[in-house]
């Protein structure tokens, strides 16, 4: 089974030929190569990356529905990598301070 997971472009290098950005997963940050949406990405775009390439844009919207889908899996399936994963790109582990 392949799986895509969503994130959030937060920042963005390089030049048409191999553009690269960094990509939050829910508060992990990884290097991403964006060749394949070079033409319609930009930093607060959501993207879906499989094995270290985007390969589509989503909205905002879209992007919440692929996270809340992974929480569920994680669930069905035990695993927690996943459901954390959901769970912080939605907000819901992080601790409200006042």
């Amino acid at each position: 089974m392949c799986l895509g997971i969503p994130g959030r472009v937060v920042e963005i290098a390089g030049d048409a030929s191999m553009l690269m950005g960094t990509v939050d997963f829910g508060g992990v940050r990884r290097e991403t190569c964006l060749a394949y949406v070079a033409d319609e990405v930009s930093v607060g775009n959501y993207v879906i990356v499989h094995a270290g390439f985007a390969i589509s844009i989503l909205n905002e919207e879209e992007a919440r529905q692929s996270f809340e889908l992974l929480r569920e899996m994680g669930q069905l399936s035990g695993e927690e990598w996943m459901q954390n994963l959901a769970n912080d790109s939605l907000g819901q582990n992080r601790e409200v301070t006042e």
